[in-house]
């Protein structure tokens, strides 16, 4: 697969709410911060503790990519994220890093 493939692998397994299919992709050591900050996750147990909660808090949480680009061994996603129907959606960037073929770092710009 190639990255671009596999981000929109994991993408598919977040709409799902999969969380086994969702934590295949990411390394075990993974982590995810805000852009130029602090890391504010590492792990994949604590990845994975993060979406049971938060597909559990917001079942209808999705997010639709509006756009992507791929740089050597990163992938950028412009994303509308949507967690309840009566809320309005927001925007954010995701920037997949990669180690082999499993990402092992987002950043993001909200």
């Amino acid at each position: 697969m190639t990255f671009a493939e596999i981000v929109q692998a994991q993408l598919d397994a977040y709409n799902a709410q999969d969380i086994d299919a969702l934590c295949q992709y990411y390394t075990e050591d993974v982590e995810i911060a805000d852009l130029n900050e602090a890391l504010n996750l590492k792990g994949i147990e604590g990845y994975r503790e993060r979406h049971q909660g938060l597909f559990g808090t917001f079942p209808q949480n999705k997010a639709q990519l509006l756009s992507r680009i791929v740089v050597g061994a990163r992938v950028l996603d412009h994303e509308r994220v949507y967690r309840k129907s009566e809320s309005e959606p927001f925007e954010v960037v995701a920037i997949y890093s990669f180690r082999g073929d499993r990402i092992v770092r987002v950043d993001f710009l909200k």
